[in-house]
Parts: C-alpha cells; structure tokens; sequence
C-alpha cells in the first residue's frame, strides 16, 4: 500500500498517526497577509476544539498534554499558534498587537478551518483565555461552546489580587529585590528570572520543582515572543502593566449565552473565587476547580483538570 508521507510525519519529521497534519492558515491583516500555524489531531464532525495558547506571544508547546487525553475521548482538536508565535509567521510591526486583531485573526482561522456553531468550542488558557472571551463577545453566534482557563475577567482585579494576596506570601527580601530589578529596567537579568522561579513560578505556575518541569513546558517557556508579550502584559511577572492594564469584562459577561465552562486552580496566579464567580455570570455557566493546581492546571493537576474539560465537552 501507498503511504502519503507528508500527512503521515509531524512537522519535525516523526511518525505520527493522531495528527491529521499542519495546515499554514493565511491571515489578512492591517499590515498585510500572513500565516499561521495550525495542526488538526482527529476527525469528528460534531465536536471541534480550537486552543488558543497564553502569553501573549507565548505558544501552544505547553497544550502538549492534551494530546494524552483528548484523542481517546474522540474530540477533533487544532493547536494553533498566533500570529507572532513560534511556527507562524513574526511580522515586525508593533501595529499588530492588539485585541481587537488578534479576535479578526482567530476569526479568519474559524473560518478557514470550517468551523461553525454545529461543532466549534473555543477553548483559551492565560491569555487565551482573555482572547476567548473577546472573541465571543464579538462572535458568540458561531460557538457551540466555551472554555476560558486560568483566566480572570479583569486586569486590574488581577493586580489587586498579586497584591493583596500573592505578594505578601512571598519571602521579603526576594520579592523586595524581584521589585528593585523591575522598576530599574533590569528585568533581562538572570537573577531576576532566578528569583521569580524559586519565589514565584514553582508556587503559582507550575506547581513542582522545577527540574521536574515536563519538556513541552520549558520548551514553550524559552520560546516566549517578548517583543508582543511585554507590550501587552508589561516586564513584571507578579501583574500586568502593558497595553492590557485596564482591561476589564465583568459588566459583560452575562451576554455570552453560549455553554461556558471557567476553569481555576487553589494556587493560581488568577483568583479561583473571582473565576468561580465568572461562571455565575454567564448565563449557561459552570465552573471546575483544581484543588492541587496553579496556572498550569492542566499540567500539575493534570487528571482533575482533564476530567472536568472532558465531562464539559462530552455534555454539549
């Protein structure tokens, strides 16, 4: 038998048969027309899950452990790189990271990969999650369902929170000197990223040692775009100070009318009880709480956090 080697390797060139293949998908922007990058794993007419990864700027390496679950389960899936990130295209035009562009631009993705509200759930994480929220107040008729992970509904209730919360629970002298190092610009510095690991990252992002990070998650880590991610979120890891400081959608959460699942985590760098309270205010809400997780739930909780989407996906 003839086997089409190209829809039969991955985009590194190793066997794999989940994959339905890579697919570039063209962009029209303010800037011009760009691509990128997708990659369809399964085949099923009626449910079909579009991730959308965090940062801004970050990519969708660290979704990897989805691909442990979500093919047993029968769900189509696509990671999905934005424009900027990784394997699509890197425009040099600040212009292009915006909001309201990166919502077109996971429009025209819809769109080229002919979803529709038969069969089409948005799911973000971090950042993502933002995103999914703006797309489905923009676009909401073309959704069968929502997922918005690790995700809260305001920057600035975000900040409130690293504040009042987050911060004090730090050692002093380390957060003293985490904050010494941002406010003289000096973010590049080693130490900084050091500091952030030891005090920060283990507790709130991805909660084990970090030796024990699983690959996909420090590959996504030193893949991380900074050039769209520190104008959107700002140089500081403990809150946002960039374009997306003001950003805030809890008066609008109860247009989303569409399936809804919020999911948080009990060590969060986002307020669980600010996520819980999301999901009462979308009118076919729900929420799902990881217990033992941090940001990246769907890695250091892994099968609590896996479970709950699935539950979500099979009941649309």
């Amino acid at each position: 038998m003839d086997i089409d080697l190209a829809s039969y390797l991955d985009d590194t060139g190793r066997p794999d048969r989940l994959s339905g293949g890579v697919r570039m998908v063209p962009v029209d922007t303010p800037a011009g027309e760009f691509r990128v990058w997708t990659r369809r794993f399964g085949n099923n007419p009626r449910l079909k899950v579009l991730l959308l990864h965090g940062g801004p700027g970050a990519t969708s390496e660290y979704l990897e452990p989805f691909d442990s679950w979500l093919p047993g389960a029968g769900v189509e899936y696509y990671h999905y790189d934005q424009l900027g990130s990784l394997r699509s295209d890197h425009p040099e035009d600040p212009s292009l990271w915006e909001i309201d562009r990166f919502v077109d631009e996971v429009e025209q993705v819809r769109v080229a990969l002919g979803l529709s509200s038969d069969n089409f759930v948005l799911y973000g994480q971090s950042w993502g999650g933002l995103l999914a929220l703006e797309y489905a107040l923009a676009h909401q008729e073309h959704l069968k369902g929502l997922v918005v992970s690790n995700m809260m509904a305001s920057i600035p209730a975000y900040n409130e929170y690293a504040e009042r919360v987050l911060m004090p629970r730090m050692d002093p002298a380390a957060l003293a000197e985490i904050m010494r190092l941002e406010a003289t610009g000096a973010t590049g510095d080693p130490s900084y990223e050091a500091l952030l690991l030891e005090h920060h990252y283990v507790h709130h992002v991805c909660r084990m040692p970090a030796e024990e990070w699983p690959e996909p998650v420090v590959r996504g880590f030193a893949h991380i775009n900074q050039d769209i991610y520190v104008p959107l979120q700002g140089p500081s890891e403990l809150g946002a100070s960039g374009k997306l400081v003001d950003w805030d959608r809890t008066g609008d959460l109860h247009r989303i009318t569409v399936p809804a699942l919020v999911m948080g985590a009990e060590h969060d760098t986002m307020d669980p009880a600010h996520m819980r309270w999301m999901a009462e205010q979308l009118p076919a809400g729900r929420y799902h709480h990881s217990p033992e997780g941090s940001h990246l739930a769907l890695v250091d909780d892994q099968e609590t956090y896996m479970r709950g989407l699935l539950e979500f996906l099979g009941g649309l």
